[in-house]
Protein backbone atom coordinates (compact mmCIF):
# COMPACT_ATOMS: atom_id res chain seq x y z
CA UNK A 1 0.00 0.00 0.00
CA UNK A 2 1.40 3.39 -1.01
CA UNK A 3 0.05 6.91 -1.27
CA UNK A 4 1.12 10.53 -1.25
CA UNK A 5 -0.93 13.21 0.48
CA UNK A 6 -0.82 16.64 2.06
CA UNK A 7 -0.86 16.43 5.84
CA UNK A 8 -0.49 18.20 9.17
CA UNK A 9 1.50 16.74 12.03
CA UNK A 10 -0.69 16.13 15.08
CA UNK A 11 1.81 14.45 17.40
CA UNK A 12 5.18 12.69 17.39
CA UNK A 13 6.87 10.41 19.89
CA UNK A 14 10.29 8.77 19.89
CA UNK A 15 10.49 5.16 18.74
CA UNK A 16 13.73 3.24 19.05
CA UNK A 17 17.08 4.98 18.99
CA UNK A 18 16.45 7.43 16.17
CA UNK A 19 12.94 6.96 14.83
CA UNK A 20 9.56 8.46 15.68
CA UNK A 21 5.91 7.47 15.44
CA UNK A 22 4.10 10.42 13.93
CA UNK A 23 0.34 11.00 13.93
CA UNK A 24 -0.84 12.94 10.88
CA UNK A 25 -4.06 14.44 9.60
CA UNK A 26 -4.10 13.94 5.85
CA UNK A 27 -6.22 15.70 3.26
CA UNK A 28 -7.71 12.60 1.62
CA UNK A 29 -6.95 9.62 3.87
CA UNK A 30 -7.86 10.87 7.34
CA UNK A 31 -5.73 10.40 10.42
CA UNK A 32 -2.73 8.16 9.95
CA UNK A 33 0.16 7.02 12.12
CA UNK A 34 3.49 6.19 10.53
CA UNK A 35 7.07 5.41 11.48
CA UNK A 36 9.53 8.08 10.37
CA UNK A 37 13.15 6.97 10.27
CA UNK A 38 15.38 9.61 11.82
CA UNK A 39 12.38 11.36 13.29
CA UNK A 40 14.10 11.82 16.65
CA UNK A 41 17.04 13.66 15.10
CA UNK A 42 17.67 17.34 15.74
CA UNK A 43 17.27 17.97 12.02
CA UNK A 44 13.80 16.45 11.88
CA UNK A 45 12.32 17.61 15.19
CA UNK A 46 11.38 21.13 13.99
CA UNK A 47 9.27 19.56 11.23
CA UNK A 48 7.46 17.21 13.61
CA UNK A 49 5.88 19.83 15.86
CA UNK A 50 2.07 19.86 16.14
CA UNK A 51 0.62 21.93 13.31
CA UNK A 52 3.56 21.51 10.93
CA UNK A 53 2.42 21.04 7.33
CA UNK A 54 4.15 18.32 5.34
CA UNK A 55 3.97 16.31 2.15
CA UNK A 56 3.52 12.69 3.20
CA UNK A 57 4.77 9.70 1.25
CA UNK A 58 3.40 6.61 2.96
CA UNK A 59 4.24 2.95 2.39
CA UNK A 60 3.10 -0.26 4.11
CA UNK A 61 3.36 -3.91 3.10
CA UNK A 62 -0.25 -4.56 4.03
CA UNK A 63 -3.01 -2.03 4.61
CA UNK A 64 -3.63 -2.76 8.30
CA UNK A 65 -0.03 -2.56 9.55
CA UNK A 66 1.92 0.48 10.75
CA UNK A 67 3.66 1.81 7.68
CA UNK A 68 6.68 4.00 7.15
CA UNK A 69 6.65 7.56 5.89
CA UNK A 70 8.86 10.16 4.34
CA UNK A 71 7.91 13.72 5.24
CA UNK A 72 8.78 16.85 3.31
CA UNK A 73 8.12 20.14 5.17
CA UNK A 74 5.82 22.69 3.56
CA UNK A 75 6.11 26.35 4.62
CA UNK A 76 7.27 27.69 7.95
CA UNK A 77 4.68 25.93 10.09
CA UNK A 78 4.58 26.66 13.84
CA UNK A 79 8.08 28.19 13.75
CA UNK A 80 6.50 31.34 12.31
CA UNK A 81 4.72 31.76 15.67
CA UNK A 82 7.79 31.12 17.81
CA UNK A 83 7.31 34.41 19.71
CA UNK A 84 3.59 33.86 20.36
CA UNK A 85 3.30 31.33 23.19
CA UNK A 86 -0.50 31.55 23.28
CA UNK A 87 -0.85 30.76 19.57
CA UNK A 88 1.52 27.81 19.98
CA UNK A 89 -0.65 26.59 22.85
CA UNK A 90 -3.65 26.92 20.54
CA UNK A 91 -1.98 24.84 17.83
CA UNK A 92 -1.06 22.15 20.35
CA UNK A 93 -4.63 22.08 21.67
CA UNK A 94 -6.20 21.85 18.21
CA UNK A 95 -3.80 19.06 17.21
CA UNK A 96 -4.51 17.13 20.42
CA UNK A 97 -8.28 17.45 19.98
CA UNK A 98 -8.13 16.31 16.35
CA UNK A 99 -5.78 13.45 17.20
CA UNK A 100 -8.01 12.21 20.00
CA UNK A 101 -11.34 12.74 18.27
CA UNK A 102 -10.84 11.53 14.70
CA UNK A 103 -10.91 7.79 14.02
CA UNK A 104 -7.80 6.41 12.36
CA UNK A 105 -7.76 5.80 8.60
CA UNK A 106 -11.21 7.26 7.98
CA UNK A 107 -11.29 10.13 5.48
CA UNK A 108 -12.43 13.45 6.95
CA UNK A 109 -11.58 16.10 4.34
CA UNK A 110 -13.73 18.66 6.13
CA UNK A 111 -11.68 18.28 9.30
CA UNK A 112 -8.48 18.73 7.30
CA UNK A 113 -9.73 21.93 5.67
CA UNK A 114 -10.94 23.27 9.02
CA UNK A 115 -7.56 22.54 10.61
CA UNK A 116 -5.83 24.25 7.68
CA UNK A 117 -8.00 27.36 8.10
CA UNK A 118 -7.32 27.41 11.84
CA UNK A 119 -3.55 27.20 11.41
CA UNK A 120 -3.72 30.21 9.09
CA UNK A 121 -5.82 32.12 11.63
CA UNK A 122 -3.20 31.77 14.37
CA UNK A 123 -1.31 34.64 12.75
CA UNK A 124 -4.17 36.99 13.76
CA UNK A 125 -4.26 37.14 17.60
CA UNK A 126 -7.65 38.86 17.88
CA UNK A 127 -9.42 36.34 15.67
CA UNK A 128 -8.04 32.86 16.21
CA UNK A 129 -9.78 32.03 19.53
CA UNK A 130 -13.16 32.41 17.79
CA UNK A 131 -11.93 30.35 14.83
CA UNK A 132 -10.78 27.70 17.31
CA UNK A 133 -14.33 27.44 18.68
CA UNK A 134 -15.69 27.13 15.15
CA UNK A 135 -13.07 24.47 14.40
CA UNK A 136 -14.27 22.36 17.34
CA UNK A 137 -17.91 22.85 16.33
CA UNK A 138 -17.02 21.77 12.79
CA UNK A 139 -15.19 18.73 14.13
CA UNK A 140 -18.32 17.71 16.03
CA UNK A 141 -20.33 18.18 12.83
CA UNK A 142 -17.88 16.08 10.82
CA UNK A 143 -18.11 13.28 13.40
CA UNK A 144 -21.91 13.24 13.29
CA UNK A 145 -22.52 15.18 16.51
CA UNK A 146 -23.23 18.60 15.04
CA UNK A 147 -25.00 21.26 17.06
CA UNK A 148 -28.42 22.30 15.74
CA UNK A 149 -28.44 26.08 16.13
CA UNK A 150 -30.99 26.80 13.39
CA UNK A 151 -34.07 27.22 15.60
CA UNK A 152 -35.40 26.84 19.12
CA UNK A 153 -35.85 23.20 20.07
CA UNK A 154 -38.94 24.08 22.10
CA UNK A 155 -40.84 26.65 20.04
CA UNK A 156 -39.27 26.57 16.57
CA UNK A 157 -38.42 30.28 16.84
CA UNK A 158 -35.36 31.41 14.88
CA UNK A 159 -34.73 34.66 16.76
CA UNK A 160 -33.17 35.41 20.15
CA UNK A 161 -31.42 32.06 20.43
CA UNK A 162 -29.13 32.38 23.46
CA UNK A 163 -28.98 28.88 24.99
CA UNK A 164 -28.14 25.31 23.98
CA UNK A 165 -29.50 22.16 25.56
CA UNK A 166 -26.58 20.24 27.12
CA UNK A 167 -28.39 16.99 26.36
CA UNK A 168 -29.40 17.41 22.72
CA UNK A 169 -27.13 20.15 21.38
CA UNK A 170 -30.13 22.10 20.08
CA UNK A 171 -30.61 25.83 20.43
CA UNK A 172 -33.14 27.32 22.86
CA UNK A 173 -34.62 30.82 22.71
CA UNK A 174 -34.48 33.32 25.54
CA UNK A 175 -38.16 33.01 26.46
CA UNK A 176 -38.31 29.23 26.24
CA UNK A 177 -35.09 28.80 28.20
CA UNK A 178 -35.73 31.31 30.96
CA UNK A 179 -37.19 28.79 33.46
CA UNK A 180 -34.26 26.41 32.89
CA UNK A 181 -31.40 28.85 32.25
CA UNK A 182 -29.28 27.50 35.10
CA UNK A 183 -29.22 24.12 33.38
CA UNK A 184 -28.57 25.36 29.84
CA UNK A 185 -25.33 26.27 28.07
CA UNK A 186 -24.80 29.82 26.83
CA UNK A 187 -24.81 30.30 23.05
CA UNK A 188 -22.52 33.17 21.97
CA UNK A 189 -23.82 35.16 18.98
CA UNK A 190 -20.70 34.65 16.85
CA UNK A 191 -21.57 30.95 16.57
CA UNK A 192 -24.83 31.84 14.83
CA UNK A 193 -23.39 34.11 12.17
CA UNK A 194 -20.05 34.90 10.59
CA UNK A 195 -20.97 38.56 11.13
CA UNK A 196 -21.68 38.06 14.83
CA UNK A 197 -19.65 40.44 16.98
CA UNK A 198 -17.52 39.20 19.83
CA UNK A 199 -18.40 40.50 23.27
CA UNK A 200 -16.68 39.79 26.61
CA UNK A 201 -17.31 36.23 27.70
CA UNK A 202 -18.13 34.90 24.22
CA UNK A 203 -14.93 32.90 23.73
CA UNK A 204 -15.29 31.27 27.13
CA UNK A 205 -18.92 30.41 26.42
CA UNK A 206 -18.00 28.97 23.04
CA UNK A 207 -15.20 26.83 24.46
CA UNK A 208 -17.46 25.62 27.27
CA UNK A 209 -20.08 24.70 24.67
CA UNK A 210 -17.85 22.76 22.29
CA UNK A 211 -15.88 21.27 25.18
CA UNK A 212 -19.05 19.91 26.77
CA UNK A 213 -20.10 18.04 23.63
CA UNK A 214 -16.60 16.88 22.74
CA UNK A 215 -16.33 15.42 26.21
CA UNK A 216 -19.84 13.92 26.24
CA UNK A 217 -20.02 12.54 22.70
CA UNK A 218 -16.42 11.91 21.67
CA UNK A 219 -13.97 11.49 24.56
CA UNK A 220 -16.19 10.06 27.33
CA UNK A 221 -17.25 7.07 25.16
CA UNK A 222 -13.51 6.34 24.80
CA UNK A 223 -13.11 6.56 28.61
CA UNK A 224 -10.81 9.52 28.11
CA UNK A 225 -10.93 13.15 29.31
CA UNK A 226 -10.47 16.18 27.12
CA UNK A 227 -6.81 16.41 26.06
CA UNK A 228 -4.57 18.15 28.64
CA UNK A 229 -3.37 20.56 25.94
CA UNK A 230 -6.94 21.73 25.47
CA UNK A 231 -7.41 22.23 29.23
CA UNK A 232 -4.10 24.11 29.35
CA UNK A 233 -5.23 26.45 26.56
CA UNK A 234 -8.42 27.31 28.42
CA UNK A 235 -6.41 28.06 31.56
CA UNK A 236 -4.01 30.31 29.64
CA UNK A 237 -6.83 32.23 27.95
CA UNK A 238 -8.45 32.70 31.34
CA UNK A 239 -5.21 33.94 32.93
CA UNK A 240 -4.77 36.46 30.10
CA UNK A 241 -8.41 37.59 30.33
CA UNK A 242 -9.08 36.48 26.75
CA UNK A 243 -12.31 34.61 27.49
Amino acid sequence: MEFEDDAFVLAARAHGEAGAIVDLLTARHGRYAAHVAGGASRKMKPFLQPGAQVLLRYRARVSDQLGSAQLEPVGEGPSALFDDALALAGIAAAAAVANGALPEREPHPGAYLAFEALTAAFAIPDIWPAVFVRFEAGLLQDLGFGLDLSKCASTGAVDDLIYVSPRTGRAVSRNAGEPYKDRLLALPPFMLSAQGRLTPGDIGAGLDLTGHFLEAFVFHPQNRPLPPARVWLLDRLRELDRL
